[in-house]
């Protein structure tokens, strides 16, 4: 058996020994709905709560916009072990939350079309 330094306990045999599930405290459904595309951010705001070490790890890699599929992918859960975690982050104000935009200028579709037309070229 081995302890990582910053992850979770590891049987090289068994795996994780800490099941996904202890860590939501068996919570199987988030508070709030999550798209596995919605960008996630710290407020900055101090919690008034106490949350568990992977709430403090989501909440450090949420210092810039992250998506929670690359949260859940960087602390080694199911999606909707951290969409848990995240619905708590966001219900002590110490995450924002804002739904996925594919174009959030206009400029993105020329970009696409272009892309587009240049791929068609090719075949």
């Amino acid at each position: 058996m081995r302890l990582l330094r910053d992850g979770p306990w590891l049987d090289d045999a068994a795996g994780r020994l800490i099941r996904p599930y202890t860590v939501s405290g068996g919570r199987t459904r988030p508070t709030t709905e999550l798209d596995l595309m919605s960008l996630v951010m710290a407020t900055g705001a101090a919690s008034r709560m106490y949350f568990g070490p992977e709430h403090s790890q989501a909440l450090g890699l949420c210092q810039g916009p992250m998506s929670v599929a690359e949260i859940a992918g960087r602390l080694r859960l199911p999606a909707v072990v951290t969409k848990i975690l995240l619905s708590d982050l966001m219900d002590s104000g110490a995450v924002t939350v804002r739904p996925p935009h594919l174009f959030d200028n206009p400029g993105d579709c020329s970009l696409l079309k272009a892309v587009l037309d240049g791929l068609r070229r090719q075949l």
